[in-house]
């Protein structure tokens, strides 16, 4: 298998196994405590940011983005060509999709259900903007700073942390978000809410483009040492 092809299957089990984490969870909370949405947030937020680590500990050797706007980034950055970043972004919608499925069936739900769930309003698509330009930060700073090892961590750590600070409970990232609009349960999101939230979160990521070549100016060399190592592990 070659090594774009081996990435792209990463991403694309990594993505289904976050928006299977992320709505999987999201059902059993408003099941277990259907009276609560706080706790129904709380649970919804230490599950993702725990598979998060995990599956970025497990992958990384491999790819480990599980987000169109990480990609893109690394494409600004130039350490990935275009065709790469298209395969690598079209495993990760194909994933985040199939993930949602997953939760639904095992939760004895239709396959597919389309949300209900409208979010909108200028304080949300503000709230993506700031989570997805922060979350880059994360990752690009940790690069840099050779911390590499911590990305997990620092990814992990910080999605938790934006499902409260942010008032849009911190999508950053359009497959994520694409993905979560076939499902009508407690983390769906309705199709008309859906572009939007995409446009702040590559908003985002154009922001954090910016700051990470002002603040970490080696930041793409780190960027391809990651993925070089990535595209020639195994």
């Amino acid at each position: 298998m070659s090594g774009l092809a081996r990435r792209s299957l990463a991403e694309l089990i990594g993505t289904a196994l976050l928006v299977a984490t992320v709505v999987g969870s999201g059902i059993a909370a408003s099941r277990l405590s259907p009276e609560d949405t706080g706790l129904q947030l709380l649970e919804n937020s230490l599950a993702t940011g725990a598979v998060l680590v995990a599956l970025i500990i497990a992958l990384q050797p491999v790819s480990a983005a599980f987000n169109p706007v990480v990609t893109l980034a690394e494409r600004w950055l130039g350490v990935i060509g275009w065709r790469e970043a298209g395969a690598l972004i079209a495993a990760q919608v194909a994933g985040g999709i199939l993930g949602t499925v997953l939760a639904n069936l095992m939760f004895d739900l239709p396959a597919v259900t389309i949300s209900a769930n409208q979010r909108t309003g200028p304080g949300l698509w503000l709230a993506e903007a700031v989570a997805t330009a922060g979350l880059l930060l994360m990752i690009f700073g940790a690069a840099r700073a050779g911390r590499k090892d911590m990305i997990a961590f620092a990814v992990g750590g910080y999605i938790a942390a934006a499902y409260w600070f942010t008032s849009s409970t911190s999508f950053a990232n359009p497959a994520v978000t694409v993905a979560r609009m076939f499902s009508d349960t407690f983390a769906g999101i309705a199709p008309a809410s859906v572009l939007p939230f995409v446009a702040m979160q590559l908003a985002g990521g154009i922001l954090a483009a910016v700051l990470i070549r002002l603040l970490y100016p080696r930041a793409a060399q780190a960027a391809a040492e990651m993925t070089t190592e990535n595209s020639t592990e195994g």
